[in-house]
């Protein structure tokens, strides 16, 4: 008896595994929009598929699998996004630092930040600007279910009907919330006209010019490259600079003080659609060791925005060695 239970509970597994699985992708992408972490959304893929199992006897297919998972996950998400704090970047802190002379300055304690995720290259077709740290940044300022509702139409296409279903709502009420989530967005949000891509060769030499410009701590070169009204950004610090000449004066003072004091290699994985960059730093004994993570959002002029996340943990995430001693492909 105890062997034919163990026989029907992997067959079961086996079952729930090839409806399943196929989404597990999508629904990461989709807890990610919703939490604006990489870490968050693998809880809340883990405790949706939990839920999932357990309730796999009872699905029945009624609705699609696609249909039920998102439902399961968008539910996790909302509980989730209610217990902890939200998470925003530096330019939402308050107002830029003027001059760039002062160092800068450490976030709250409690401050979340939006975080980067690798993205694989086959998720960008046709919706580059959904995946890009400015549109998730920006779903962060709505309250938690215009967030939903918006991720489960505009993204995700369900009909209205199935998400009020979804989530419990009327679909009054839930094109109600898609117009107000739409008008946030629509102020926030990237306009995708102006998106450069990740692998196109203009972007290429501009990210390559940038490389060069921090390897040989050039502030000549980097001006070059670099939008007169761009935006630095550094989490986990609260500190940012908006336009040239801050942004210039910061890292002159304090982060470039000599060629040679940084090594920077490709991450071969875009991180949400943009170039993104692992830079290691000299650290007394020689050794070149993970420092941050660069992502580079350039337009047609120049470089528009650059975060870097001063965060040697996410390192692992995109599959980079914590010291350049760890690398065998050296150098880049």
């Amino acid at each position: 008896m105890v062997g034919l239970k163990k026989v029907e509970l992997r067959a079961g597994a086996a079952e729930f595994a090839k409806v399943a699985e196929p989404w597990r992708r999508e629904i990461r992408a989709h807890c990610y929009r919703m939490l604006g972490s990489a870490a968050d959304a693998d809880d809340a893929v883990q405790e949706t598929f939990l839920r999932a199992w357990r309730g796999f006897a009872g699905f029945e297919g009624r609705s699609s699998a696609r249909t039920w998972l998102h439902q399961i996950a968008t539910n996790v998400c909302l509980r989730m996004a209610e217990q902890r704090a939200r998470r925003v970047l530096p330019a939402d802190l308050g107002d830029p630092e003027g001059d760039g002379h002062r160092p800068a300055r450490a976030a709250p304690g409690d401050t979340r930040w939006v975080g980067p995720l690798a993205v694989d290259p086959a998720d960008q077709a046709g919706g580059r600007q959904r995946i890009r740290l400015a549109f998730i940044a920006a779903l962060q300022h709505l309250p938690a279910r215009q967030r939903g509702v918006l991720l489960l139409r505009d993204v995700a296409e369900f009909p209205a009907g199935e998400v009020a279903e979804m989530l419990g709502m009327t679909r009054v009420a839930v094109n109600s919330a898609l117009l107000r989530a739409r008008d946030r967005i629509s102020r926030d949000a990237p306009d995708p006209d102006e998106m450069s891509e990740p692998g196109d060769a203009a972007t290429r030499a501009v990210v390559d010019r940038y490389v060069e410009a921090f390897e040989r701590a050039d502030l000549g070169a980097l001006a070059a490259i670099l939008r007169a009204d761009v935006v630095l950004e550094m989490p986990p610090h609260a500190t940012w600079f908006a336009g040239r000449e801050p942004a210039l004066n910061f890292l002159g003072r304090h982060v470039l003080l000599e060629p040679g004091r940084f090594r920077i290699r490709w991450v071969p994985s875009a991180a949400n659609g943009l170039p993104a960059l692992a830079m290691y730093a000299r650290e007394p004994d020689g050794e070149y060791r993970a420092h941050a993570l660069h992502l580079i959002d350039s337009a047609r002029d120049g470089i528009r925005h650059i975060h870097i996340f001063l965060q040697p943990d996410l390192f692992d995430m995109f599959g980079q060695p914590v010291s350049l001693a760890d690398s065998r492909d050296l150098p880049l």
